[in-house]
């Protein structure tokens, strides 16, 4: 449905954006929450949740390859991949470029995001859906966690909301205490803790709820232009320390051998990613 009406992202009651909308693609209330997809001039394809931007074709790259590049290649031996939400399917495009990942299981609770991502965003997963490395479950990544086997997963990537609504749950103690029983001895997860500059209490909460069940927590940025507020935080929290500290020489090796390459993501990037500005990494646990 071609238009000429705006659209004005709802994630902060005093500021934020708007785009203009070229072509209306979908409109759905799922049972968890308002789905949009539409066409802008600038920015590709854009969906929202409840009226908050989630993803756009033109800016995708630069939070997926993050989210997923960094927390693989830190590890640098993840054969065994969790990834709750992301209905998009862009992380799990992202996970499988990595060859030594064996088993890449995806949980995503609406089934909505993924059937409106399949057919108006289908660049953005490609032939990731029907890969056979590739598990995905529509379901509750929090009752997935509860019941799967202790030392079940490497690396674990949350690609969800901000933590209101069907979210709220991927933020508990409870979840990051499981979390931690499912990954194995080296071990490590990365979520995404907002734009701190907006909401610090996001990041500090967050990475306080993380302390008490990982050895090392911390976190490292990314500059996403349509998650506006300056740069955005990815959440980082291992079982052992110096996993955000491994040698530039050496994410450039294990991404050669790897074959990874990114529009964002590059081995200097990577390294740099975790030198946090100090109003940023003031709300980290000393």
């Amino acid at each position: 449905m071609a238009t000429d009406s705006w659209v004005n992202e709802t994630l902060y009651a005093e500021w934020g954006q708007r785009f203009l909308v070229k072509r209306e693609l979908a409109r759905v209330q799922s049972a968890f929450q308002d789905i949009m997809v539409f066409e802008s001039h600038l920015h590709g394809r854009v969906m929202l949740l409840d009226g908050v931007v989630q993803i756009t074709e033109a800016d995708e790259f630069v939070y997926q390859e993050m989210l997923t590049h960094v927390p693989l290649l830190a590890h640098g031996d993840a054969k065994r991949v969790l990834i709750i939400g992301a209905g998009d399917g862009g992380v799990l495009r992202r996970v499988l470029m990595h060859n030594n990942v064996e088993r890449a299981v995806m949980v995503e609770i609406d089934g909505e995001v993924i059937r409106l991502a399949k057919e108006h965003m289908p660049n953005i997963a490609g032939d990731a859906w029907t890969n056979p490395r590739a598990q995905v479950i529509v379901g509750d990544g929090i009752d997935y966690v509860r019941t799967a086997p202790d030392a079940s997963f490497d690396a674990i990537i949350v690609d969800s909301t901000d933590p209101i609504g069907v979210g709220e749950v991927l933020f508990t103690d409870e979840f990051y205490m499981n979390a931690a029983r499912v990954l194995s001895a080296g071990g490590l997860i990365v979520n995404q803790c907002g734009v701190p500059f907006m909401q610090a209490d996001e990041l500090r909460d967050t990475s306080a709820r993380r302390r008490a069940f990982f050895g090392h927590v911390g976190a490292y940025v990314a500059a996403v232009p349509t998650y506006v507020g300056g740069f955005m935080t990815l959440g980082f929290a291992a079982k052992q320390a110096g996993l955000d500290q491994v040698p530039v020489e050496t994410i450039r090796a294990r991404a050669a051998a790897a074959g990874i390459t990114g529009r964002y993501w590059t081995p200097e990037v990577h390294h740099a990613a975790f030198q946090l500005p100090p109003y940023i990494g003031m709300h980290l646990p000393k």
